[in-house]
């Protein structure tokens, strides 16, 4: 499940562009305030092809790279830390001036534009991005000095560049922290300008949420996208209790709580990358957002039972209805990529789970494969927009197109009619998506049912009310479960269970 299509470059000064935001297990503590001031102006005062790499290079390395190339943003970060060697403080905050000069692109673009006398648009990649992300530290990130910040962008033009770069890199920046003060948003803009300019969105996506969902659950959820992502684990149920974890977790000095969602999931509020621990390599828990957590409990399944996920890289609902099954009888996880069906079987492997077997193909030659009316329950995580994981990956807001939704709901609507006639005569399908888009959602519910009399929507296994966060969730739209980012501090998701009837009636 992701959103589809290629990611284009930043762009040139108007805020259009991706990168995406770390997953749950690596990303740094985001959000103003959380940085502290890392790398200093005498790092970067040696020669060129000697200077040590610091947090400021390497993020203006990455963001450049992702404008020209349009690349991801995530995968680009990654190797440029490796290679770079930075660790700690000094890797967290090229993280944070990574995905934060992302998030907030078109709203810096628009302070910026005031400053550069022949606009950002004329100005090269690399110049108009170290304008950025300095810019970004300026205005959101409290902790770092202000003249750290300049200082480190004067130094990085002159070795990128020469000394009328620098000395207009150099004047920029201090006459924006002349004028920080009145660096405010203009009056009487109209709610989608207002709310896409202060919240950093760009303003189709802005006007959407308000039709659908109205003003205020439009900003709220945009102001949700802007905030930090939650760190959430899964507990291997087959191993341990969600209990013992958190015994371990606060014997070793974490700071963890019981996700409040998911009977599963833990939230962490301190404790680093929990794919680097020992009950990650051990199978005690994985790598999950809470919201996709009840993707499996939905599907009720039970041991014993046959299961088919049919789009399940990188395999985490995979191996948590496997756990739920108690490791008896079989998940048929299908994946198009054989690396990824790899990956899922590797998945598997760590979490000690021998009742997950792995297939390669595409989704919609799957009943062409498989035998008709043979599984007891059916996962379909379609490809989506991804609307509702904007918090993790800011780039999709810049990448995302009004039209990728009309494309993407082709696709889905075609895998749902396809898939559906390998469940069994009172078995359980349950859609879900990674979105907040209605037309991708109840609406593709809705749509199904009505060319499918043999299906009807199946009672909730739990009320979804009793579960304090979602409750404003779990009457949101009258098929199926809507979640929005600021329902409870997790990803934007949505979960439908379909039963196949019984007596079948032409």
């Amino acid at each position: 499940m992701s959103g589809a299509g290629k990611r284009p470059g930043l762009g040139s000064g108007g805020g259009k562009g991706p990168g995406t935001g770390a997953k749950a297990a690596g990303q740094a503590s985001r959000g103003q305030g959380s940085v502290q001031p890392s790398g200093t102006p005498s790092s970067c005062g040696r020669g060129r092809n000697q200077a040590a790499a610091s947090a400021r290079s390497v993020a203006l390395q990455v963001l450049t790279a992702v404008e020209q190339e349009g690349a991801y943003s995530n995968l680009l970060l990654n190797g440029a830390l490796q290679r770079s060697g930075l660790t700690g403080p000094d890797a967290g905050l090229a993280t944070e001036l990574v995905y934060g000069t992302i998030q907030r692109l078109n709203t810096i673009d628009y302070f910026l534009e005031q400053f550069v006398t022949k606009g950002l648009a004329k100005l090269a990649p690399w110049v108009r991005n170290l304008l950025r992300l300095s810019f970004y530290q300026l205005q959101y990130l409290d902790r770092i000095p202000p003249h750290a910040a300049v200082n480190e962008a004067v130094n990085l033009a002159k070795r990128k560049g020469h000394q009328g770069i620098s000395g207009m890199v150099n004047g920029v920046l201090r006459n924006v922290l002349r004028r920080k003060e009145e660096l405010r948003l203009p009056e009487g803009l109209d709610p989608v300008q207002r709310i896409a300019l202060e919240h950093s969105h760009p303003e189709w996506m802005v006007a959407l949420w308000i039709q659908q969902y109205g003003e205020s659950a439009a900003e709220a959820i945009c102001r949700a996208n802007n905030e930090p992502p939650s760190v959430s684990v899964r507990v291997n149920r087959t191993k341990a209790s969600r209990d013992e974890v958190l015994r371990l977790m606060e014997e070793q000095g974490l700071r963890a709580s019981a996700s409040p969602i998911s009977p599963d999931g833990i939230v962490v509020h301190s404790g680093g990358n929990m794919a680097l621990t020992s009950w990650y390599r051990e199978g005690l828990i994985s790598v999950q957002d809470e919201s996709s957590m009840l993707v499996a409990e939905a599907l009720d399944p039970q041991p014993g039972m046959n299961v088919l996920d049919c789009c399940a890289a990188p395999g985490g609902k995979t191996c948590h209805i496997a756990e739920i099954m108690e490791g008896r009888g079989r998940v048929l996880a299908n994946d198009i990529h054989p690396h990824k069906a790899k990956l899922i079987e590797d998945h598997a492997k760590r979490l000690g789970l021998d009742n997950v077997d792995t297939l390669s193909g595409d989704a919609l030659q799957l009943a062409e494969r498989l035998k008709a009316a043979s599984f007891d329950r059916i996962l379909l995580d379609v490809p989506c927009s991804g609307l509702g994981v904007i918090r993790r990956k800011p780039d999709l807001k810049w990448a995302k197109k009004p039209e990728d939704v009309t494309e993407i709901a082709g696709v889905q609507r075609t895998l749902l009619d396809s898939v559906s006639g390998l469940l069994k005569p009172g078995g359980l399908l349950v859609y879900s998506t990674c979105t907040i888009e209605p037309r991708e959602n109840a609406e593709m519910v809705a749509s199904f049912l009505s060319r499918h009399p043999e299906f009807e929507l199946a009672d909730e296994p739990i009320s979804w009310k009793e579960r304090g966060a979602l409750a404003a969730a779990a009457g949101r739209v009258e098929a199926g479960l809507q979640i929005l980012p600021q329902d409870a501090h997790s990803d934007g998701f949505y979960i439908a269970r379909l039963r196949r009837k019984l007596i079948e009636k032409d």
